[in-house]
Formats: C-alpha cells, sequence, structure tokens
C-alpha cells in the first residue's frame, strides 16, 4: 500500500454530470483538459460515454494527441487554445477542432480544407476571442459552412447572475449580426448550466461540478469524486510546551499524541493548511485538528489521548464513510481555489479507482 494516494470515483463524476444535463437540458461538452482536472482525462471521458455527449473539451493538442493516443477515437475533442496556422497538420493527424479568434489564421485553415472550426466571441474577459467590435471584418470569412460554432466565456457565473445575463445577450448580438448562424452556440461552464435552461443554449461545458467542485452558494451539491488519503507513519507523544514542524509555530498546550501522515506539499496539499484554524482530516470515524508546518513530505495532527497506531489511514479530502471533507471545504483552508487543488494533487499520488 502506498503513504498516500488518491482515488477517483467515477460513479460520483457520472452522477454529478447527470445533474447538469438535468438542469440545463442541453448536450454536454465535458472539459477535460489538464488531465481531467488531475483525476485522469482518459477515465473520465470513458465514464461519460454513457450520456452520449457531443465531444470533449481540452486546452491544448497535446492533451487531445495523447487522448487519441489512448483510444479516445470516437469522440470530438475540441482544442479550447486559440489555434495557430504552424499547428494545423497536429489538428488534422489527431482529428481536433480548432477555436479561432485571428482571422488571418482561419483563412489559412479554410485555404487547406481543414474542417469544422468555431469562434470566440470576448464578451468581457478580456483573456482570448474576437472583441464584438471587430466582428464585421470577419463576415465574409465566416460565411462558409465549417464555421460550426460561436461561443463565450462566462467570468462570473458563480457569482453574478447579471453579468452573466449581459455576457449571454452580448454573444445573442454577435450571432445576430453574422451572415451565417453556426449550429452551436455555447457559453456555460458549470455554474452557468447549472442556472438553468437560460443559458444553455446549444450545448453545455461543464468542469469543476463533475469533479465534486461546488460552484458557489445555491448551487446544488456535487458528489465527492476525489479522495485523498494518507497513512499514519508516526506516533508520538509530547509533552505540554513540546513544538511541532518547522518554524516551531505550534505549541503543544497540554500532553497530547501526534501522529504523522505520509503526505506533505510535494503530493499537493498547500502549506496554508497549516495556517487554517478548522482545518482537519478524518479518522477512525472522528475529526483531529493539522498541527504544526506542513512539511514537503508529511503533515502531523493532533489526536489527543485516543488510540491511533501506524498504518491506519487518514482522510484529507473526500469521504470516511459517513463523513467527508467538501472540495470546497478544503481549498478554502488551503486558501486556494478548489480548480487548484484539484489540479496541483501530484503525480506522486497513487492514482487509484474507489471501491464500488
Amino acid at each position: 500500500m502506498s503513504r498516500s494516494w488518491l482515488s477517483v470515483d467515477l460513479r460520483a463524476l457520472l452522477e454529478n454530470a447527470r445533474t447538469v444535463a438535468r438542469v440545463a437540458g442541453a448536450p454536454l461538452l465535458p472539459m477535460i483538459k489538464a488531465d481531467g482536472y488531475g483525476l485522469g482525462a482518459g477515465a473520465v471521458a470513458r465514464a461519460l460515454e454513457v450520456l452520449d455527449p457531443w465531444g470533449f473539451g481540452v486546452a491544448s493538442i497535446e492533451e487531445g494527441a495523447q487522448l487519441r493516443q489512448e483510444g479516445l477515437g470516437r469522440w470530438r475533442l475540441m482544442v479550447f487554445s486559440p489555434a495557430q496556422p504552424q499547428w494545423f497538420p497536429a489538428y488534422q493527424r489527431y482529428h481536433l477542432t480548432p477555436v479561432f479568434d485571428d482571422a488571418e489564421a482561419l483563412r489559412e485553415w479554410l485555404r487547406r480544407d481543414g474542417g469544422p472550426f468555431h469562434l470566440e466571441i470576448d464578451t468581457g474577459m478580456s483573456r482570448t476571442g474576437v472583441r464584438l467590435e471587430s466582428l464585421p471584418a470577419w463576415t465574409e470569412v465566416l460565411d462558409t459552412p465549417a464555421f460550426e460554432g460561436c461561443f463565450t466565456q462566462f467570468h462570473s457565473a458563480d457569482r453574478d447572475e447579471r453579468a452573466t445575463l449581459a455576457q449571454w445577450e452580448e454573444l445573442g448580438r454577435a450571432v445576430q449580426g453574422l451572415r451565417r448562424r453556426p449550429s452551436l452556440v455555447h457559453a456555460s461552464n458549470s455554474a452557468g448550466a447549472l442556472r438553468g435552461k437560460a443559458f444553455a443554449g446549444d450545448l453545455v461545458r461543464p468542469g469543476l461540478f463533475l469533479y465534486g467542485g461546488l460552484p458557489g452558494e445555491g448551487f446544488p451539491v456535487p458528489r465527492p469524486v476525489a479522495h485523498v488519503r494518507a497513512q499514519v507513519l508516526s506516533v508520538r507523544r509530547v509533552a505540554a510546551g513540546d513544538t511541532v514542524s518547522y518554524g516551531a509555530t505550534w505549541t503543544a498546550a497540554r500532553a497530547t499524541t501526534i501522529a504523522t501522515l505520509g503526505i506533505g506539499y510535494a503530493d499537493g496539499v498547500r502549506p496554508a493548511l497549516s495556517r487554517a484554524r478548522d482545518a482537519f482530516v478524518l479518522l477512525n470515524g472522528r475529526s483531529y485538528p493539522c498541527v504544526g508546518a506542513v512539511t514537503m513530505d508529511l503533515i502531523m495532527i493532533d489526536v489527543g489521548d485516543d488510540a491511533v497506531e501506524r498504518g491506519q489511514v487518514a482522510t484529507l479530502l473526500g469521504s470516511d464513510g459517513e463523513r467527508f471533507i467538501t472540495l470546497a471545504q478544503f481549498a478554502e483552508w488551503s486558501d486556494e481555489s478548489q480548480y487548484a487543488i484539484l489540479t496541483g494533487l501530484s503525480r506522486r499520488l497513487v492514482r487509484t479507482p474507489a471501491p464500488q
């Protein structure tokens, strides 16, 4: 058994996807970039195949190529980074759908008869995409059957419905101004999709919610997908006044027992966890606080006078029987976003399927 590991509950992921599909009422384009938010893109895609998604979203050609090499040949793969001509041979070799925000690059794609493409409209993210005022110059180049889709990126769907509506309406005006309406207009991330059919369009692009992340207050609560666990490697009794870990930042107020877990910041546990007053782990059905500085390979917990032995397993994220630590809760303790927590779980954590 490993010292620490990540168990991925694909059944929970599938149920979260079903929730999105039910609320949005639109086909899914699940985002599986960054190796499925760190949980394994190939496994995630295969788990979601039963929902018959339109396709899957990745961030780079390399991610798309890897999935093709893993046998994901049936599904459309859309690369959400703006396409550039030097990459076109790879797009065609791996049958990837490009996204454009540069007219000259698109003209070159069409000269090569590259196939279907999507256009991104910048409605306020100011990151990638065509600005609305620049769209009239695209009228001619977009008048082609290869123009399959048009989309934008919501920047605040998790917290501001009015801003989300303004972006959605701006995308609608952009589409209305085109000579040819593409068959697919889409915008919604997890938060947008979970706001219902009003923002669903022709596709929704869930990400965080699929992996157990909560978009914000008032949204459905996802089932936990990622479960991070570590073994107890050492147990020692300390006296009142003894300190724990680097910097001696924690001092025992009374005699107590310290259990050391085989996981640290090299595995993805954020150092801020040691500064969160209410952070805890689950062990033997009880919760115990983290104490002292998180180190590269180890963290410490205060188990009081309870009997804890080497080899027992603590849960840092996910469920421990009836109790669980949510991704949102763990991210708050870590002073980090839920996205960064998932994608920051290092490869040193052994990936295992959750028991079914």
